[in-house]
């Protein structure tokens, strides 16, 4: 077995032990140990993801982290093709939430969702995505001229 030593805040410690005490863990490193398989499979799971999707990523970010929000700002702009919209909350006055609306391949989404989440300063991030199909149809709408335009139709689970 080797030792890993880690840094946490001391609102993560105390949320932390909470946990502990609720499941009854004998101590902190049964805990984590239980919690990074947790977060391991749910990667696992989430990285299987083929073909196009639409996604919501909601993470809450310390805006005080330094260079954090210019670091996020690069990654977006760096994957510009799959950011379709955002929207920024303020919490409280260390704290902002960004919801990002993402639309593309499942694994490209997956990886820049992975790496907004890893980035330091982040404290919470989840994605949630559907899987879907694009077809351009030609059609009208309300008696108008018929034509062409792409659609996203949701994929059927499994």
């Amino acid at each position: 077995m080797q030792r890993v030593t880690i840094t946490l805040d001391d609102e993560f410690v105390v949320e932390l032990d909470r946990v502990i005490a609720s499941r009854g863990y004998q101590n902190r490193s049964e805990a984590i140990r239980d919690l990074a398989r947790g977060g391991m499979r749910q990667a696992a799971e989430g990285s299987g993801e083929t073909g196009q999707c639409v996604a919501a990523l909601v993470y809450v970010y310390d805006h005080e982290e330094r260079e954090l929000a210019k670091r996020l700002t690069h990654l977006f702009h760096d994957h510009h093709d799959l950011s379709q919209a955002g929207m920024h909350v303020h919490l409280d006055h260390g704290s902002c939430m960004e919801v990002a609306v993402l639309r593309g391949d499942a694994h490209e989404v997956r990886h820049l969702a992975d790496h907004v989440i890893a980035e330091r300063g982040v404290r919470h991030g989840r994605l949630v995505t559907v899987p879907v199909a694009i077809e351009t149809e030609k059609h009208a709408h309300d008696g108008e001229t018929s034509h062409k335009h792409t659609h996203l139709h949701v994929r059927k689970a499994g």
